[in-house]
């Protein structure tokens, strides 16, 4: 049996609604604070909460902004006002390019404004607002700076290059020169984090997302008055091979960071021909639509009555020769790229010209994280060229079980391809056990992979 994480997205997705979904699963609350609460970030505070959506009870997950930090993600006046001779009831509809696609936001300020608006509309934009402009290398040292695990590391930075990208190409700049606004702000940048925290909790490798409901109609940005999907959803969509659904309602339902989460754990885009439910978690949205107004997470467990088949994707290889780096220099070089999302990186020993004895460094990596890994490499070493090539390769389908042993609870890397399965323990579930019990790591771990 294997199970996977299914995502439905009836009423689109941001980033909010996937943390609350997975709070709902079970994630740990008090592990999310503590790693929040590492982060280089102030100007915010969290609420956890119960909603009632469509007479089910959600999950809430409120990211709270000081008056500093407030942005125009509150002001709905501003968002949607461009509509309001066309239709009063569907402009109230948060753009955020971050986490409140469905969103009344979480002051009193919005009731109120809501309120104002609702029955007086001589509502002024006179509110001065604190706009956070970072670049994706600002916000990844703040996510480096964070007590989060390697893999949440790695996962946040992942979401974050893939809205990084998108903006590029939308605005025509490089990605090193593109400055976030809103997915630049404090809350873009919790909701980010947060996901990449609970997503790499619960450990589950295989992600479905068959396809995310979209709205139409256009929404007020910095930039203007912009279109439905917005452009980092369409470009995020088309890069990524997301499936958009469009649904009849006014307003932005999938936002930029829902969209880059959606791709960045998406591992298949179908549900299995049958299925056990094991969880249901539902992350609520903010605002009243003709949609469920919520995300639903299912933790599923899928028949293994048809054998798995080899999954196909590309690579990129890094590689470089190198005769003047010493040993103690290559181990940092190894760390620094692993930290920044290289899938492997190994040294092989080589001669070169006029026999002088050196290293060559092999990167192996996903285009996203090319460009970084190859900025690493040319400032740690004393190289002035890399090689690079694309590749496909074939892989085995691989999930993380967890299993009962004599000696306390495992995980089990396990692996499968054309009726053909193989299983290894974790090894850092191994060594702690090994430490714990005083037992020889090698002959533990010998006997847990039998």
């Amino acid at each position: 049996m294997g199970r996977k994480l299914y995502f439905e997205c009836e009423s689109g997705i941001s980033g909010d609604m996937t943390v609350a979904a997975l709070l709902d699963l079970g994630g740990d609350e008090k592990k999310l604070r503590a790693a929040l609460a590492s982060l280089p970030l102030e100007g915010y505070e969290i609420k956890i909460s119960r909603k009632t959506k469509a007479g089910l009870d959600c999950c809430d997950f409120a990211v709270l902004l000081d008056h500093e930090h407030e942005n125009h993600d509150h002001d709905m006046d501003y968002l949607y006002g461009h509509e309001h001779e066309e239709d009063d009831a569907d402009h109230a509809h948060d753009h955020d390019h971050h986490h409140d696609h469905e969103h009344e936001h979480h002051h009193d300020y919005v009731h109120d404004h809501e309120h104002k608006h609702d029955h007086d509309h001589e509502h002024h934009h006179d509110h001065e607002y604190h706009h956070e402009h970072r670049g994706v290398h600002e916000i990844f040292s703040i996510i480096d700076a964070g007590g989060l695990t390697p893999g949440a590391k790695a996962l946040a930075k992942k979401i974050f290059m893939i809205v990084a990208k998108a903006e590029s190409k939308a605005h025509g700049k490089p990605v090193e020169e593109v400055h976030f606004h809103e997915v630049g702000a404090v809350d873009s940048i919790i909701d980010v984090v947060s996901a990449a925290v609970l997503l790499d909790e619960l450990d589950i490798k295989d992600v479905i997302v068959t396809g995310l409901c979209e709205g139409h109609g256009t929404v007020r940005c910095q930039h203007g008055i912009i279109p439905v999907p917005v452009p980092a959803v369409a470009h995020i969509a088309e890069a990524e091979g997301l499936t958009l659904i469009p649904v009849n309602v006014k307003g932005e339902l999938v936002t930029p960071t829902g969209a880059a989460i959606a791709a960045a754990i998406r591992t298949a885009d179908k549900l299995p021909s049958s299925y056990r439910i094991i969880k249901t978690g539902l992350g609520a949205g903010k605002r009243e639509y003709n949609r469920p107004g919520f995300v639903r997470a299912f933790i599923i467990e899928a028949d293994d009555d048809e054998p798995a088949a080899a999954v196909r994707d590309t690579i990129v290889k890094l590689e470089s020769n190198l005769d003047d780096c010493s040993g103690e220099f290559l181990g940092y070089l190894m760390e620094k790229l692993m930290g920044a999302g290289a899938r492997d990186v190994h040294f092989t020993p080589v001669f070169m010209k006029k026999n002088r004895p050196g290293y060559q460094i092999n990167v192996i990596c996903d285009e996203e994280n090319r460009e970084r890994l190859e900025h690493i490499i040319f400032a740690e070493t004393t190289t002035i060229g890399i090689r690079r090539m694309t590749m496909e390769r074939t892989v085995m389908e691989r999930r993380t079980q967890t299993v009962d042993t004599p000696y306390g609870p495992v995980r089990m890397k396990i692996s499968c391809i054309n009726g053909l399965e193989k299983a290894y323990p974790e090894y850092e579930d191994v060594k702690a056990i090994a430490e714990k019990k005083q037992l020889p790591l090698q002959e533990l771990y010998r006997m847990l992979a039998e």
